[in-house]
């Protein structure tokens, strides 16, 4: 009888955290592609909001010194990191979680001779620049703003899973980097940006994005849980749009804003800045210039595919926020039977930040 894998997700109380476990338990497939059994084990410092059916719970910090007998015990061969706290503002209480975190994580699993790690990340580590190709390669240089707090952090992350690489090549590291996620029932940078009645534009700017549903980044995560791969790769949804046609295909109207007069009130203090922080929560940069993906890798060697396109993406999330409105093509339906991304779990709402903390990606 082959030995039981044991995959262990950090973060599990958080949103991302709860629906990567759940389909992990849920997902028939599993067994199928591993050719083992799969145990399922949640860690966080908070136990998850509701119960998770057949998830081992085990409340502890990841920076707690102990992890790495944990580890040994429980045999772990897989573990999905998840648990990122996303401030706009930099903090040092997050700082010491997403990046300190992630270093005592990392140190312990390769003590406890882990096999596998695959952590969730952002495109936006590339930075939002006039300069930037139109479709950016996973070894492009990290030069994400350092003035907003979880890019700054995410930025620290992996550079120091750049060094962890050479320092242990035993341990396989996979890092999905997703673009503005999108979905009915997640609390992002981007889905509050389109929520508002008027979605702000920098004039004289319109540039080129990625979008990608909320099922697939769950889909994209457990993919890379159940298959061996290394390194870092872009995951988005077919489609490359303007943020103009973004906003229209959501339902917004833009509102033209003198791009210095926002970055001037970005940088204020007080209630100003906390006003601009609801009505513009993504970092002016990121609606200014572009920062695209290429996604060569995504298809290729991660032999992955996003279920939903772009519009199919935005169209949906339209709907959600304008139900009076009348819509000439729908979404698809999600198929009602398994298939290889499947999306039959109907997840809690969240917000994209790992800890399910509003300010993420």
């Amino acid at each position: 009888m082959s030995r039981e894998r044991i995959v262990l997700v950090t973060g599990v109380a958080s949103p991302w955290g709860s629906r990567v476990a759940e389909k992990l338990l849920t997902e028939a497939a599993c067994k199928a592609a591993c050719r083992v059994a799969c145990s399922i084990i949640g860690l966080d410092a908070e136990p998850p909001a509701e119960e998770v059916p057949g998830l081992d719970f085990v409340r502890a910090d990841i920076r707690n010194p102990l992890l790495v007998d944990l580890l040994k015990a429980n045999e772990v061969d897989t573990v999905c990191h998840l648990a990122f706290a996303g401030t706009r503002r930099r903090s040092e209480a997050a700082f010491d979680l997403n990046v300190m975190g992630t270093a005592k994580l990392m140190s312990a699993c390769a003590a406890a001779g882990v096999r596998k790690v695959v952590l969730k990340s952002s495109m936006a580590v590339y930075g939002a620049r006039a300069t930037n190709s139109a479709f950016l390669r996973e070894d492009h240089g990290l030069r994400g703003s350092r003035r907003y707090g979880y890019v700054r952090d995410m930025v620290e992350v992996e550079s120091f899973c750049s060094d962890f690489r050479r320092r242990e090549p035993g341990v396989l590291l996979t890092i999905l980097r997703f673009p503005s996620i999108v979905g009915p029932t997640v609390n992002t940078r981007m889905t509050r940006f389109l929520a508002e009645p008027w979605a702000p534009s920098l004039l004289g700017f319109d540039p080129m994005m990625q979008i990608i549903h909320e099922e697939d980044v769950v889909s994209a995560l457990v993919h890379a849980v159940r298959h061996g791969l290394s390194g870092a790769y872009n995951v988005a949804a077919d489609g490359v749009l303007p943020l103009s046609k973004i906003r229209g295909l959501a339902g917004k109207s833009p509102l033209p804003v003198f791009h210095k007069l926002v970055y001037w009130g970005v940088a204020l203090p007080g209630g100003t800045s906390r006003f601009l922080d609801r009505c513009l929560p993504i970092e002016p940069d990121y609606i200014r210039y572009p920062w695209v993906g290429d996604l060569t890798r995504m298809r290729e060697e991660l032999a992955f595919e996003p279920y939903y396109t772009a519009e199919e993406a935005l169209r949906e999330l339209g709907q959600s926020l304008n139900p009076e409105r009348r819509w000439s093509r729908m979404p698809r339906a999600l198929p009602v039977q398994a298939s290889q991304h499947d999306t039959s779990v109907q997840p809690p709402v969240g917000s994209d930040a790992g800890e399910g903390v509003p300010g993420g990606q």
